[in-house]
């Protein structure tokens, strides 16, 4: 089952980092979406086997927020999601949705929201509907993480989800309340996704072109994961892909790397990765461009508007805009 990550990845995915996972969560529910290792950005063939060891990333976590916390930009964004190819024999005959994605700091957390509107299009059957709402609660501190999310076929829910996961250094645990009975224990190493955003980011900044960070981020029944992130060159967004009038420049005239990201569930034996994809990943936290292909068809989560939020300024003499200045309307 794909996941909401979010990077702030995708967040994906957003994408930020949330945003950007979120969106290929429900495209894994299409029949023959099973995910290639080839590797469209990076080049040649992707990581195929499971590390045998995550690195120990908790440890150094309060560091992590120290250096990185700063940089990442509040916002909220839409992303035009679209099928790419198709190849012969695939079930599917078209893909296309939106996906809204919102960003909140405050005094205490990070607070995340993701709206999808999916239409999934087949050959031999009528096309699907699928809406869906996915929001997060992520301390500061990154001890604490609080989930839910709904999702809708044709306006029947039939998926909801609702849980805390809380770790220490002794290790955690991962407690659903919808559907009830379900928990993960959780490695005293593991990171919730804006833990995971800021020690990438920290790791691309330090030069590094490899690392494996555990992480949970309860957007499926799942449980945690192993993600293994390849590094590619820095480059400017804006030099290789035009951003329309509703996209605040600033947040995408950045420094930004080329990633390659695959994920290993820490409940499957088997070495492969359970899927992978490519991402544009902004210095601020975001991302601005996705591909995944898969190996029916190829999809992209490309991005259409884009705006600043103001930040709380935790008690320093009022409210503060984020970076400075407001893009332009989203929603």
């Amino acid at each position: 089952m794909m996941r909401i990550w979010t990077l702030i990845l995708l967040g994906s995915v957003a994408v930020a980092g949330l945003a950007a996972y979120g969106a290929v969560t429900f495209l894994r529910d299409v029949p023959g979406a099973h995910v290639s290792l080839d590797d469209p950005v990076m080049g040649g063939s992707a990581r195929n086997e499971k590390p045998s060891k995550p690195a120990k990333a908790r440890k150094n976590l309060a560091q992590v927020y120290k250096d990185e916390v700063a940089a990442i930009v509040p916002h909220k964004a839409i992303y035009n999601i679209e099928m790419v190819e198709r190849r012969s024999g695939s079930q599917v005959l078209n893909i296309s949705g939106q996906m809204y994605f919102e960003l909140k700091k405050t005094c205490d957390a990070w607070i995340s929201d993701h709206r999808f509107n999916m239409l999934y299009e087949y050959a031999d059957t009528p096309p699907m509907r699928i809406t869906s709402d996915f929001a997060t609660y992520e301390q500061l501190d990154g001890d604490t993480f609080d989930f839910t999310s709904r999702r809708r076929r044709d306006g029947t829910v039939f998926q909801e989800l609702r849980g805390r996961a809380t770790v220490d250094s002794k290790g955690g645990k991962a407690v659903f309340s919808k559907p009830g009975g379900l928990d993960y224990r959780l490695s005293p190493d593991i990171l919730f996704p804006m833990g995971h955003t800021l020690a990438t980011l920290k790791a691309a900044r330090d030069g590094k072109t490899f690392l494996t960070l555990p992480m949970f981020d309860g957007s499926d029944e799942e449980g945690p994961v192993d993600v293994s992130v390849f590094i590619g060159k820095k480059i400017n967004a804006m030099d290789e892909r035009s951003f329309g009038t509703a996209v605040d420049p600033t947040l995408v005239n950045t420094p930004a790397w080329r990633m390659h990201l695959a994920f290993f569930p820490q409940s499957n034996p088997e070495p492969q990765s359970d899927y992978e994809m490519d991402a544009v990943f902004h210095d601020n936290g975001m991302i601005s461009h996705m591909y995944v292909t898969y190996d029916e068809f190829s999809v992209t989560q490309s991005l259409v508007a884009l705006e600043k939020l103001p930040v709380d300024d935790c008690g320093q003499g009022g409210v503060a805009n984020g970076n400075g200045g407001r893009g332009r309307s989203v929603k």
